[in-house]
């Protein structure tokens, strides 16, 4: 896909960021020692994250250029499929 940065929603993409990096922290406190953390906020956090992610992401998808829409529409499918879980916590064997 060849955009400019212009044609990307940058403010739009900051909140897909912001809502991945929130992902990201709720994974990781789950390798913390319990007592560190309020689990009950990070969960009540986590699940207002994932409440807001299909919207954040559909307005991210409506705010891009027309073409490349059907583009990114393929390829995701395509991404999807060839993830593996199991690869979340490669970082962690560095």
């Amino acid at each position: 896909m060849d955009l400019s940065a212009r044609e990307i929603p940058q403010r739009l993409l900051q909140q897909l960021f912001e809502l991945d990096a929130d992902f990201a922290e709720a994974l990781w406190v789950l390798d913390e020692p319990p007592a560190n953390f309020d689990l009950r906020l990070m969960l009540r956090d986590t699940l207002a994250a994932l409440e807001q992610l299909p919207d954040a992401c559909a307005r991210f998808r409506t705010n891009l250029p027309q073409r490349a829409r059907p583009i990114l529409a393929s390829l995701e499918p395509q991404l999807r499929n060839s993830l593996d879980p199991r690869e979340a916590y490669n970082a962690y064997r560095l």
